[in-house]
């Protein structure tokens, strides 16, 4: 299998375009990236959106539908207001329309298409890569789907509504309050039209592709890959619709390694005879193929080990592949100023891996959001470690319902507001481990940050060890420690920290510095800021120097364990990124920061 996947060929299924390119322009008024120019009608995000499950028929949806917004309580409108540029959210630049959705309001999405002739028992799958955040999905005046969540993937089998050989409506609704229990990360509303402090703009409605696929009557709906470093084996477990027997097979740059067969959904066992480790260095992935009857999917997979364990000094560390390895990292907030959720090519999402790695850093800590699929192929076909943060939900702290806090000088664990709200957080809490189970660079879940509607800590972090007993587990990144996990993660900006965990995890540091340079030209608004200024590159580099040698200084002193620097790139008014928001200006010297953060650094003075 090869995995370059944006040159698969699309397949003869015929769309109607509801639009053409004179209908739709970016709305200016703030800053673009580069990549901005090369989103057209015809061309929005062509690369196959699932890079773990991938079958060789398939029809993108992206580009122009037609879109309305009524009040909430409104019925699906006759008529529909324009074009939006799918999949951009309405508040993007790159939607065509960079309009705020209220809590009373509903976002409605129309389009057509010609289905294909099922014979044989052939199925039609429609999926959605994420919409955020409740979707009712409609077929030719038919429901067909509902769901809840702005960060998962969800698929709608479509084969008894549709009208093969004709064409066929679909309509897609979504309701979005991006506030109270709802897991949301960094969206607030106000954030469009008063931008400023940590908190930026919301994403509402679709903002993943959207692409259809036949599958015969048994097919494979989903991949379980876990590797064994010590076992030198890998177990895939096939759940297959319709049921029957999986033949999985291996290779390495099209050399057969291993070949298995079982039944759905019980592991198949694959022996790996002295097994190509993944590491960030060398990023080894193994090439799989899964055949089930009449349906193929290509796969992939990374053999590497997280553990904990002691170093020669007796200090808890964090272990990969058997040995101790200091973390550096950048925090990594994934937003764009022309797509917000979305960036604008495949080509822009790579990027940033490619920045983080160009400037020494060996972690991602992916901050509060859910990317798609191809950000964390790209981490694992370039070698990039990442932490993946859950997205938080209500932002207060420190009473019951709203998060954890103080209370009597001590830490305190928060409760839920609602058993509902409890409910729908576990769920999408359950589908991001879940979802982005397969991919060899995560190797952290990050349940909670800076107690932002933390509650039932112990519970949870236990609960997601369970879930996935091969990554690390952090409780809580931010100091709001209920201890539990494999890690006591603290944030102090002024200068890295190192918690002192007294049962046996290992200390992090999970954000500090964010070194604040504003770059004229490359800035979301003219008033900007950082958690502290310098005044030129210069200035920002050797003061980031500083930072870094302080945290190497802290690993061989204190047991610190790993760090997270604030940030990869600006976002909106914090001008406190390595990079400029518009990826246009990298603001550090990247030859002297690189080093710093591999830990080698010029003779003092």
């Amino acid at each position: 299998m090869t995995r370059n996947l944006s040159i698969l060929a699309f397949t003869s299924l015929c769309l109607t375009n509801p639009g053409g390119a004179a209908e739709w322009q970016p709305v200016p008024g703030n800053i673009m990236t580069r990549w901005a120019k090369e989103v057209t009608p015809d061309k929005v995000l062509p690369e196959y959106p699932r890079p773990q499950m991938v079958r060789e028929q398939w029809q993108n949806l992206n580009g122009l539908w037609d879109y309305a917004v009524t009040p909430l309580a409104d019925p699906q409108p006759a008529q529909f207001t324009g074009k939006i540029m799918v999949p951009f959210c309405i508040e993007s630049a790159l939607s065509g329309v960079k309009q705020a959705l209220t809590p009373e309001q509903r976002l409605w999405y129309r389009r057509s298409f010609t289905a294909p002739e099922l014979a044989d028992g052939k199925r039609l799958l429609l999926h959605f890569g994420a919409v955020d955040w409740e979707t009712k999905v409609i077929l030719n005046g038919r429901p067909v789907a509902e769901h809840k969540g702005g960060f998962d993937a969800f698929t709608c089998d479509i084969t008894g509504s549709i009208k093969p050989g004709a064409a066929n409506e679909l309509v897609v609704s979504v309701f979005d309050s991006s506030s109270g229990e709802q897991a949301r990360g960094k969206q607030k509303l106000d954030a469009i039209a008063n931008p400023k402090g940590i908190r930026y703009s919301p994403c509402s409605g679709i903002w993943q592709t959207v692409w259809m696929e036949t599958v015969p009557a048994a097919y494979v709906e989903s991949l379980k890959i876990v590797p064994d470093v010590d076992g030198g084996s890998v177990a895939v477990t096939v759940t297959i619709k319709g049921g029957g027997k999986a033949k999985v097979s291996a290779s390495d740059g099209g050399k057969p390694v291993a070949t298995a067969e079982g039944d759905a959904n019980q592991a198949v066992v694959l022996n790996i005879p002295d097994a190509k480790l993944w590491s960030p260095e060398q990023p080894f992935l193994y090439d799989l193929r899964v055949e089930c009857g009449a349906d193929v999917v290509n796969s992939y997979f990374g053999m590497r080990k997280v553990s904990m364990g002691k170093d020669d000094k007796g200090v808890t560390r964090m272990m990969f592949n058997g040995k101790p390895v200091f973390q550096a990292g950048f925090l990594d907030q994934g937003y764009w100023p022309d797509g917000i959720f979305t960036a604008p090519t495949d080509e822009a999402l790579r990027y940033d891996i490619e920045v983080t790695k160009k400037l020494g850093m060996r972690v991602a800590r992916k901050h509060v959001k859910v990317e798609p699929d191809r950000w964390y192929y790209w981490c694992d076909k370039l070698g990039l470690l990442v932490w993946q943060d859950m997205p938080s939900a209500g932002p207060k702290l420190g009473s019951v319902g709203s998060g954890a806090g103080m209370k009597d000088g001590k830490m305190v664990d928060g409760k839920a507001n609602t058993p509902e709200g409890a409910a729908q957080f576990e769920a999408e809490l359950k589908a991001m481990v879940e979802g982005r189970w397969n991919h060899p660079s995560i190797v952290m879940w990050i349940v909670f940050n800076e107690g932002w509607g933390q509650y039932d800590t112990p519970r949870l972090t236990h609960w997601v060890k369970q879930l996935d007993p091969s990554r690390w587990v952090n409780n809580a990144s931010g100091g709001h420690d209920i201890p539990a996990g494999d890690v006591m993660d603290g944030h102090h900006y002024q200068a890295p920290c190192v918690p002192k965990p007294t049962d046996g995890r290992a200390s992090v540091c999970g954000e500090f510095g964010g070194l604040g340079l504003a770059t004229p030209g490359h800035t979301w608004i003219d008033k900007t800021w950082g958690y502290r200024g310098a005044s030129n590159p210069e200035q920002l580099t050797n003061q980031y120097i500083g930072l870094i040698k302080r945290a190497y200084e802290l690993k061989d002193s204190d047991g610190l364990d790993a760090f997270i620097y604030t940030q990869v790139t600006d976002v909106e008014t914090e001008c406190n990124g390595a990079v400029t928001y518009d990826r246009e200006v990298i603001k550090l010297d990247v030859q002297k920061a690189a080093a710093a953060n591999q830990g080698k650094f010029p003779p003092a003075p």
